[in-house]
């Protein structure tokens, strides 16, 4: 028999019991055959040393005494005095002044610096999963640099606006400009960016779905209008999405399991996104919903393909709740969108997330650590963003406002433990 492998925790099935399926996952396959991630005996050979890290890195989030002590600041020189204390502090200290685009920007390079030391000392397959991480923020980075070219923005400002974990090759950034507004010049801006990057695939993925045949490059042209950014940046986000999915099932194990119930739940929450926001646009009208805005829908997650079918059919919000209100997974959020106590959608599934990302560091052996501490250090910078934000505006009756990261006070983990 086999290395033994440790279960997943308890606590981790228990609340996301009503998201594991028995129904079969669509068929997917990725590559050749991929290294073992190990069992509980063999793990640690390989990845043992970059657990580690990333399980010592999670002692740097801010704890409720920090978000407690920001909260009552008057003043951001007061906000910085307090960060100086956090693990923030060194990326703070030669600030004269700081803002909240500055907290921002310093706490993203500080992420960017502890995740790309991550990469450096992983080896196959945790470095293809690390690498799948950073294509999210590739895509980002490459439609921010489309649709600034598009309206003819300047490409060292757009350069500096992109997400550090999201560079590629700085030559390939900086020729974007220089192609001619011509159907010769949009054929050569489609082989350099589209080909060049490690995510042409889903770029060569959407542009032949859309215009099925690229037979000149004026529809390249067309494809690539600054009307069309949003939607291909979701069709992009969705070709991530399968993709990354995939890659996870082929790893197996605990890794699968606890990736895979995360993509799912990222996945629907993305065609949910996609159905809300389009509303008011082309997206919304009849003869359209059914084709280009269902192509935006990933073909994985608990709504597919039931409920994505039916979000096709959707026309306005009413609808798109009482298809989502089916869902027991997702018919909270959406109460929580309607109530009419200020949250949106986008706050309730931020809560969620952040419980369920928490809840993928227990259990050992696994690379969901590794994904959950990326996505729980954006939350925390969102933290920040909000609260300098209203300090700064004087806001201080919607400070509180944000979703704390491992708090013994959060409501989910308060109703596991029995407490009121």
């Amino acid at each position: 028999s086999g290395p033994c492998r440790p279960t997943p925790s308890p606590c981790f099935r228990l609340f996301l019991a009503p998201f594991f399926s028995q129904e079969d996952a669509p068929t997917m396959s990725y590559g050749p055959t991929l290294p073992s991630v190990g069992g509980i005996s063999t793990f640690n050979i390989a990845h043992g040393f970059v657990e580690s890290l990333v399980r010592g890195m999670r002692n740097s989030f801010l704890k409720d005494s920090d978000y407690h002590h920001l909260t009552q600041c008057d003043t951001l020189d007061d906000c910085k005095m307090n960060l100086g204390e956090t693990d923030l502090g060194l990326a703070l200290q030669n600030m004269a002044a700081i803002s909240p685009p500055l907290v921002q920007r310093a706490a993203i390079g500080k992420l960017s610096e502890e995740f790309l030391y991550l990469r450096s000392q992983s080896v196959e397959p945790l470095s293809t999963f690390l690498d799948f991480i950073q294509h999210e923020y590739m895509i980002d980075n490459i439609m921010l640099l489309l649709k600034g070219t598009l309206s003819g923005r300047d490409i060292n400002d757009l350069i500096s606006l992109a997400h550090p974990l999201g560079l590629f090759k700085e030559s390939t950034m900086r020729s974007i400009p220089t192609f001619e507004s011509s159907p010769k010049g949009y054929a050569d801006l489609y082989q350099c960016v589209l080909v060049d990057t490690p995510v042409g695939l889903y770029f060569s993925k959407f542009l032949a779905e859309s215009a099925q045949a690229l037979g000149s490059a004026g529809e390249v042209r067309n494809v690539l209008e600054e009307v069309e950014i949003e939607i291909i940046k979701a069709s992009l986000q969705k070709f991530w999405l399968e993709d990354f999915y995939a890659f996870c099932e082929k790893l197996g194990g605990d890794t699968a399991e606890i990736m895979c119930e995360i993509l799912r739940t990222r996945a629907d929450t993305h065609a949910i996104n996609v159905t809300l926001n389009s509303f008011g646009t082309a997206l919304n009208e009849p003869s359209i919903r059914a084709s280009d805005r269902r192509r935006l829908y990933p073909s994985i997650g608990h709504l597919y393909p039931h409920g994505t079918a039916l979000l096709a059919t959707v026309g306005d919000a009413d609808q798109l709740g009482a298809v989502v209100s089916q869902f027991s997974q997702y018919a909270p959020a959406w109460q929580v969108h309607t109530s009419g106590e200020g949250k949106s959608i986008d706050d309730a599934f931020y809560e969620r997330d952040v419980a369920a990302l928490e809840l993928a560091f227990e259990g050992q052996c696994h690379f969901a650590p590794f994904y959950s501490y990326v996505k729980l250090k954006e939350q925390e910078i969102r933290n920040l963003v909000w609260i300098t934000e209203c300090v700064l505006q004087g806001q201080k009756g919607s400070v509180n406002e944000f979703v704390p990261i491992f708090s013994q006070h959060a409501p989910w983990r308060v109703k596991a433990q029995g407490r009121r």
